[in-house]
């Protein structure tokens, strides 16, 4: 017998988890940084999350990491490429925020720049090396 649902359950992004290697000073930067809040850190410091939208920024420790994963996974490296993965934040003031994240430690992987749509866009790595687009909303 074949049952259909006249209201199906739809999935969700809930949240965005970057395993690093100490949980506290990730929140901290990315609240210096980028303006975040932070939601909570567990008592353990081995996992926390940033108030920061619809879509929850989290970070776990590597400890927990190798935890959940038997087969390993690829640490995030400062002195490496960054992988192919990236979070992006939008922003009116991309300069300033740029710049804000600098000061906070972040470091420029590619200046801001103007695409042919009329977006600004720049790249910068976090304190952990990962990935972050800054840029400002495209334009209709």
């Amino acid at each position: 017998m074949v049952v259909f649902y006249s209201k199906e359950k739809k999935m969700k992004y809930g949240y965005t988890i970057i395993y690093v290697e100490n949980v506290s000073e990730t929140i901290e930067f990315y609240e210096k940084a980028f303006g975040f809040r932070r939601k909570f850190v567990t008592p353990e410091n081995d996992y926390g999350e940033l108030l920061s939208g619809e879509t929850t920024i989290s970070f776990a420790s590597i400890e927990l990491g190798n935890a959940n994963f038997k087969k390993g996974f690829q640490k995030i490296k400062k002195t490496t490429q960054p992988t192919g993965v990236e979070m992006a934040f939008v922003t009116e003031n991309i300069e300033t925020d740029f710049e804000r994240a600098i000061e906070a430690g972040a470091t420029v992987f590619e200046a801001i720049i103007e695409k042919p749509w009329r977006q600004k866009v720049g790249y910068l790595r976090d304190n952990n090396g990962f990935l972050i687009e800054i840029c400002t909303p495209i334009k209709n």
